[in-house]
């Protein structure tokens, strides 16, 4: 009998035995190029920001604010996953039975979803190796610990050595995992940023609590578009997919209001109408006011600036006020004509028609610049009930059949007087 000495096995060593991949190199042809195979969460518009379904072998990051409905996205999709075989849902957060409470809340009775309550990153790596399950959900990452790493839960060496871990996993084993992670005060996912970095999807939920609606969105997607938004709506029951969010955005919009103008926005293949609101009022304070929610308030001093320039309108001492009804970001320059006629109708206290649509991109000399994607904007529109719609004359050419009546205008000085004259 000879005695050998079994050296404990390194952290980085416990991650390489997870690495996927060959043993050898590979050449480009002899690799196998099959289309991904995806597998439908149930949740539309879940499916629809991931792209088509979840990917096996994908790791889905998820992020937002406490109480955003995190948790209950994810049970509600391991759920409708569990169809496809076991699937695994590890809460370091909740007991059992709290989870257990949520899943009656939800509806959710499955045989073949089970739940785990545990921190230790070793022991869950090593339940979901023995299970194999057909998806992996991890609720939350910062809850998770390695004994090996002599550091507190949600810490950077600790995230970062879990998540790749958990990556690798996913890879060799082609399950479909899901991580949740805690967000920082500035709405960053905490912990080192290499985790958005390892994972193929980040998603981040976002909301007002006291609204009842959330917004799924994708800042990172291997698979899909990032361009894509979810939109939800958040009852006693769960989550609800609104299939039409449009007409949801336009359902409070006051008819015959000054400082209120409907654009088409478009996230990844959904066209969207969104209300623009915008209020202008004598400033009580010695400098003006420049605020903005759901639009960059750089872009909105831009255009004020364009206006008083352009157009002679006196903004100087007022203070201005601009929203996009419904908590929606509008991140494309398309809303920017729109934005300027919501501030003349306010600062003119002149109501805009209901049934017009305004589209542009304005640039510093006040001219109107075209926007893609123009059909399926006007479709949407026309759908909503809207019949004229004013736009870039450089847009309209190419448009086959108008759904609407098209004034197409090229300065901001044209567009206003269509507007108001």
């Amino acid at each position: 009998m000879a005695e050998e000495t079994i050296e404990p096995q390194s952290p980085a060593q416990a991650a390489r035995s997870f690495a996927p991949g060959s043993e050898r190199p590979l050449r480009l042809k002899d690799i196998c190029a099959d289309r991904e195979i995806r597998w439908l969460t149930g949740l539309s518009e879940l499916d629809r920001v991931l792209g088509g379904g979840v990917v096996a072998g994908g790791v889905v990051l998820l992020g937002g604010d406490p109480g955003i409905g995190k948790s209950t996205l994810m049970l509600a999709a391991l759920a409708r996953l569990a169809h496809h075989g076991t699937a695994l849902y590890v809460t370091g957060e909740e007991s059992l039975r709290q989870t257990r409470m949520r899943a009656e809340r939800l509806g959710i009775d499955s045989d073949n979803l089970l739940l785990f309550a545990e921190t230790d990153a070793d022991k869950v790596l090593k339940t979901a190796a023995e299970l194999k399950p057909s998806a992996l959900a991890i609720d939350s990452i910062q809850t998770l610990f390695l004994p090996e790493i002599g550091s507190a839960p949600g810490t950077i060496g600790q995230v970062r050595e879990i998540s790749g871990r958990l990556v690798a996993f996913a890879k060799q084993t082609e399950t479909p995992t899901f991580i949740v992670g805690h967000v920082t005060k500035d709405g960053a996912i905490a912990g080192p940023r290499l985790l958005e970095h390892m994972v193929d999807t980040v998603l981040y939920f976002e909301g007002d609590r006291g609204h009842p609606y959330r917004v799924l969105r994708a800042h990172k997607n291997r698979f899909g578009s990032t361009n894509e938004i979810g939109v939800f709506e958040m009852k006693s029951s769960g989550l609800s997919a609104v299939l039409d969010p449009s007409a949801l955005f336009l359902s409070e919009r006051p008819i015959q209001a000054s400082g209120s103008i409907v654009t088409a926005s478009v996230s990844g293949t959904r066209p969207l109408l969104v209300e623009i609101q915008a209020l202008v009022a004598p400033t009580g304070y010695g400098t003006a006011r420049r605020t903005a929610m759901g639009v960059d308030h750089n872009r909105v001093a831009l255009l004020a600036a364009v206006l008083e320039k352009k157009e002679g309108v006196n903004l100087v001492g007022c203070d201005l006020f601009v929203n996009v009804a419904g908590g929606i970001e509008l991140s494309e320059p398309s809303g920017d004509l729109a934005i300027l006629a919501a501030l003349v109708s306010s600062a003119r206290d002149r109501p805009v028609d209901a049934q017009t649509l305004v589209l542009g991109e304005v640039g510093l000399a006040g001219e109107v610049r075209a926007v893609a994607q123009m059909e399926p904007r006007l479709a949407e529109a026309a759908k909503m009930g809207f019949k004229r719609a004013i736009l870039p004359s450089s847009s309209v050419r190419g448009i086959e059949s108008p759904p609407l009546t098209l004034l197409p205008v090229s300065t901001v000085g044209e567009a206003l007087a269509v507007l108001f004259e």
